[in-house]
């Protein structure tokens, strides 16, 4: 994974990598089911689901572990999963800012390099681009998707898009490209509604003072008649 200083500067988004640690954490451990759905939403949050599971091996089961940064405790939520013969946890969030992007870095570790997942702002485009390395898993029941929804108009991406959804499905026993490009406004963009309105009023007022001053101009105030 490239050094932050190596990036273009641009916004990465927290869920992301998030998703890039416990893909990692699951595509060294054989067979598992990882299934994440990510919503981004028009201020550059994302809320999302994401489903960590391994094949169940007994009714006390809990499935793989799953350990987070302390300080992540108040953004993300973990729940007991156990559907169709997995068993593992519902990692669920919402209104993740991306500040928090090196924190969740640092707690990939070393285990980071094998998944690739980021997204980040470049102007009114948001580009999602990543990789995820499943050569280490065995194809027997192996389920690994991710879904992600935009706001915007999905301009090119690499998985099936439908209805503002990209949807990737990935190979057991081979390496995934993730690959989209996303139209819509950056929140942090002055908005053109405002910026008419601000320039509508400047002229409107420039125009008031021309009108005002050829008044005084062509009607000059009358003074007493000289003797």
């Amino acid at each position: 994974m490239s050094s932050p200083s190596a990036r273009p500067a641009a916004r990465s988004s927290r869920p992301a990598l998030l998703l890039a640690l416990l893909l990692t954490l699951l595509a060294l451990s054989g067979c598992a089911r990882v299934q994440a759905a990510l919503a981004v939403q028009p201020d550059d949050t994302v809320r999302g689901e994401i489903v960590i599971a391994t094949p169940e091996q007994g009714p006390e089961d809990p499935g793989p572990e799953i350990t987070l940064p302390p300080a992540l405790a108040d953004d993300v939520d973990v729940s007991e999963y156990r559907q169709d013969g997995y068993a593992g946890s519902v990692v669920q969030f919402s209104d993740l800012t991306f500040p928090q992007v090196g924190e969740l870095i640092e707690g990939a570790g070393a285990n980071g390099d094998q998944v690739e997942l980021a997204l980040r702002r470049a102007g009114n485009r948001v580009l999602v681009s990543g990789a995820v390395d499943l050569t280490t898993v065995d194809a027997d029941r192996a389920d690994f998707q991710l879904k992600i929804s935009f706001p915007g108009r999905i301009l090119d991406a690499n998985g099936d898009a439908d209805s503002g959804t990209v949807s990737w499905t990935f190979e057991a026993g081979e390496v995934g490209d993730i690959e989209a490009v996303v139209a819509f406004d950056d929140p942090g963009a002055p908005s053109p509604l405002n910026w008419t309105l601000g320039l509508a009023a400047v002229v409107a007022l420039a125009a008031a003072a021309v009108v005002l001053l050829a008044r005084r101009t062509r009607n000059p105030p009358v003074g007493p008649a000289a003797r």
